[in-house]
């Protein structure tokens, strides 16, 4: 396993609800920014949420409203609630780790990422 590991995607119906989990290794969830990405077919992969070590949140404008992001230090754990899903929010979520902010995303620590597909 890497340093991220990401569970809890899968096939959800329009208006439904799922819970994605990122289990971090210690170094990288103690020292880091974390967050969500998002990659459509054929898209750009796109910001879907990050928390900082102090719990400071921010999302995507397609996401706010609708999903939480929030971190379980205990169990170094960032979990991402996502709800009022609709065919737009299909795609690949990857987990990060971002030593420098969701700025650089090419300088990040990445999980495998898990398929989230949302169906009519």
């Amino acid at each position: 396993q890497g340093p991220l590991v990401e569970s809890g995607g899968g096939l959800v119906q329009t208006g439904g609800s799922l819970r994605l989990s990122c289990a971090a290794s210690e170094s990288i969830f103690s020292a880091n920014t974390m967050g969500w990405f998002r990659q459509a077919a054929g898209k750009q992969r796109e910001l879907v949420a990050i928390i900082t070590t102090d719990g400071s949140t921010d999302y995507g404008d397609a996401v706010k409203g609708r999903f939480n992001i929030s971190r379980d230090n205990a169990k170094r754990t960032v979990n991402l609630d996502m709800s009022s899903l609709t065919q737009e929010d299909t795609g690949v979520y990857s987990c990060a780790g971002l030593p420098y902010g969701p700025q650089h995303p090419g300088h990040a620590w990445w999980g495998q990422g898990t398929q989230v597909t949302v169906s009519s």
